[in-house]
């Protein structure tokens, strides 16, 4: 799907599930805080999933624990947030955020997803985002903790960058974060189509194939033709390493909550194709916030977006 280490995760690839109106109810390592408490994930459907890992997983886990120390070694994967050596200005702040909430980075042509940007509409949650957890047979348990505990711990900080509703859930969730070696994966066809009644195929195929240098990717859904989600899927490899694995599920779910593509002009920002951040920015919180201000309308094309988009970026930084 991408080529290379230049894009190393797959962005947002948001989809309309028209026929599903009727029927749904519807990378140093940041630790987790100390008041964190792991989430149980919930039990998952009966399958034929293997219980021992294959050799191709083992092979991929050592390919990106190169690939992350290669990137390290680079200077690449910041854990900071930004600092004085990536400053940014109002209009910076505004125009990354036009290109990146209101631009699609995919469009699904004959069957396939296919990387073209095009203009799209302003989409985020209107309804309360519920994250819950799955996890392939083979994740031990020890890994199940650390990432359960990481995106509690980043739910809480999305909820205070967008003053939405987000919490972890058990069970009855809505955007569903999968943790999976490859055996697991390759064979999710029956998960996904029971966490997202109605999925396309072109979704679940895009899963169970996922090529080497696609590291994790997110679909997000909505009804019809309301923008607003309503179901999101992010799928993270099981073999990457501890920072590369929670690098995938701060852009995949921050993509999930609405921004969707990425600009080489972002920066400080994981949004962005070059490797430079591997963990959710100031800039990027800035950028949450403006998604989810009341001044905005789920639906807006940029041309209407705009004026006000400038607006709530002056105040945020106060006019620099």
């Amino acid at each position: 799907m991408m080529g290379g280490r230049t894009r190393l995760r797959a962005g947002l690839l948001a989809m309309s599930l028209a026929a599903l109106a009727a029927c749904e109810p519807t990378a140093p390592i940041t630790s987790p805080t100390p008041a964190a408490r792991p989430e149980r994930a919930a039990p998952e459907p009966e399958s034929q999933s293997p219980t021992t890992r294959s050799q191709t997983s083992y092979e991929l886990a050592r390919y990106y624990k190169r690939v992350q120390a290669d990137l390290l070694t680079q200077g690449l994967l910041r854990t900071d947030g930004g600092g004085p050596d990536t400053p940014f200005a109002a209009h910076n702040l505004a125009n990354n955020f036009v290109r990146i909430a209101l631009y699609d980075e995919y469009v699904s042509r004959g069957g396939r997803l296919v990387a073209q940007q095009t203009a799209s509409r302003l989409r985020r949650w209107e309804m309360p985002v519920r994250l819950q957890m799955h996890f392939g047979q083979t994740i031990d348990p020890a890994q199940r903790t650390r990432d359960s505990n990481a995106l509690a711990s980043y739910s809480r900080r999305l909820r205070q960058a967008t003053g939405h509703s987000i919490a972890m859930a058990q069970s009855n969730g809505n955007f569903h974060v999968l943790v999976m070696h490859e055996d697991d994966r390759r064979k999710s066809g029956p998960l996904l189509r029971q966490l997202v009644p109605g999925i396309d195929e072109t979704a679940v195929r895009t899963v169970e194939n996922m090529p080497r240098e696609t590291f994790c990717l997110v679909f997000a859904f909505s009804r019809g033709e309301n923008p607003a989600y309503t179901r999101a899927v992010a799928v993270i490899r099981g073999e990457h390493p501890d920072l590369l694995r929670l690098s995938c599920i701060h852009e995949e779910v921050a993509q999930g909550m609405g921004l969707a593509n990425d600009s080489p002009k972002a920066r400080p920002s994981i949004f962005n194709d070059d490797e430079e951040f591997a963990l959710l920015t100031t800039h990027d919180e800035l950028l949450l916030r403006i998604l989810y201000d009341r001044r905005l309308r789920t639906g807006m094309d940029a041309t209407e977006a705009r004026p006000t988009v400038t607006l709530i970026a002056n105040e945020l930084m106060g006019g620099t």
